[in-house]
């Protein structure tokens, strides 16, 4: 009676090949993995910095402000992350497509979950007056207890976030989108680069540009005006309803005065002409 025997080192090279090819469970957390992680957390947190010098300066933050803005969005982006990497190793396959399709969800249908679960969570704020927990208010002088009941806040609503884009990857089509997305890339390190530095760093600058508006506090009522000594005319413009600290009042030839005032404030303008412009145009 003859055996029957089959060659299994085709299969066994292909399984091997497309192993190669693609990352394995533990890269993620690897040496490189990590080194990445680290990279795109500095410059990534970096493009708020750059953000905060771009705004007007009547409109920045003093730097403790910033720092409780900003450091939310830190620890809520870290929570993500590493919900994305232990996921990805627990899904059976090639974590890097798991990683990135999870990114991607998070920064689309995810953003908008987001947002509404933070207008949500100001509206059950204002309702049962909770002030320490509105988003970019911590009171005067700032206090470190409101900073930390806000951040635990806006950690709530980024795991309530994260949840909801679990359930929805575990659709089966899924599969089909990842191996299309990464079935040019044959390089092992060349997918873990692309799937967790470039594509995020590009994104997650932009959505952290968006969050912060969120995040931080809304001044409303602010406005600018221009005063000339030459010209007894006053030039008025309103700004937008929102995020403006504090008027300016300063020369409109040589800018030398930079005053701080409200809205409801009588300026002794020291010229009765330009006193008499400004109420007809306050008017």
């Amino acid at each position: 009676m003859g055996v029957l025997s089959v060659d299994t080192s085709d299969a066994n090279r292909s399984v091997g090949t497309t192993e190669k090819e693609h990352c394995n469970p533990g890269d993620l957390m690897g040496t490189l993995g990590l080194f990445i992680q680290a990279l795109l957390a500095f410059l990534a947190f970096t493009s708020l910095i750059v953000k905060r010098y771009c705004e007007p300066i009547y409109e920045r933050r003093p730097w403790k402000i910033w720092f409780y803005d900003t450091s939310k969005q830190g620890f809520g982006a870290a929570v993500i992350h590493f919900a994305n990497v232990f996921l990805a190793d627990m899904f059976q396959g090639d974590p890097c497509t798991w990683y990135f399709i999870s990114f991607i969800l998070d920064s689309t249908v995810g953003i908008v979950v987001i947002y509404l679960g933070l207008k949500f969570t100001q509206i059950l704020v204002r309702h049962f007056n909770c002030l320490t927990l509105k988003f970019g208010e911590y009171g005067s002088p700032p206090q470190c207890s409101a900073w930390v009941g806000q951040c635990g806040l806006y950690i709530l609503v980024m795991i309530i976030e994260k949840i909801l884009m679990t359930l929805l990857v575990q659709f089966s089509f899924w599969k089909d989108v990842r191996n299309f997305l990464m079935s040019p890339i044959k390089d092992p390190h060349v997918e873990l680069v692309i799937v967790m530095f470039i594509v995020p760093l590009v994104v997650n600058a932009f959505i952290f540009w968006v969050v912060d508006n969120f995040l931080k506090g809304k001044f409303k009522g602010t406005k600018t005006i221009y005063v000339s000594e030459n010209d007894p005319s006053v030039k008025y413009s309103k700004t937008r309803d929102e995020v403006r600290y504090y008027n300016r009042i300063e020369r409109a030839e040589d800018l030398e005065s930079d005053l701080i005032g409200s809205t409801d404030e009588e300026f002794d303008l020291r010229h009765r002409a330009a006193v008499e412009g400004t109420q007809k145009l306050l008017a």
